[in-house]
């Protein structure tokens, strides 16, 4: 008797509440000033997702401001191409805040979902 992924699959993510967009920066060629820079360009929108906690938060105390360094990992469905350096605004569920991310180096998925790490890097 084998394993059967798609109860696993579905029964992980009713736990998905929150959802995500996901950006990655692409090479963007300005024809006036003939130059490329790099754009953060949206790949996926309204993606359903799980945002939790991997730590808590790290405060930088300076003279100017207060740096706030933490890190999340997101749980997603496993066919989203997810590379490191993305950037994922996560909109959560229980309080409507969007909250930006970097993506980290992706875990290989597994056949129901897949971990991302996130790291979220602020002010306050």
């Amino acid at each position: 008797m084998g394993i059967n992924y798609a109860k696993h699959r579905k029964s992980i993510e009713r736990m998905y509440e929150d959802t995500c967009t996901i950006f990655r920066h692409r090479s963007v060629k300005d024809p006036i000033k003939k130059t490329t820079r790099l754009e953060p360009q949206k790949l996926f929108e309204n993606l359903k997702c799980k945002l939790s906690k991997a730590g808590l938060p790290k405060n930088g105390q300076t003279e100017a401001q207060n740096d706030v360094v933490f890190d999340a990992k997101l749980f997603i469905a496993p066919e989203i191409e997810i590379l490191q350096g993305d950037l994922i605004e996560v909109v959560r569920a229980s309080t409507g805040r969007k909250e930006s991310y970097t993506a980290g180096k992706p875990f290989p998925p597994y056949s129901s979902h897949q971990e991302i790490s996130l790291s979220f890097r602020g002010w306050a």
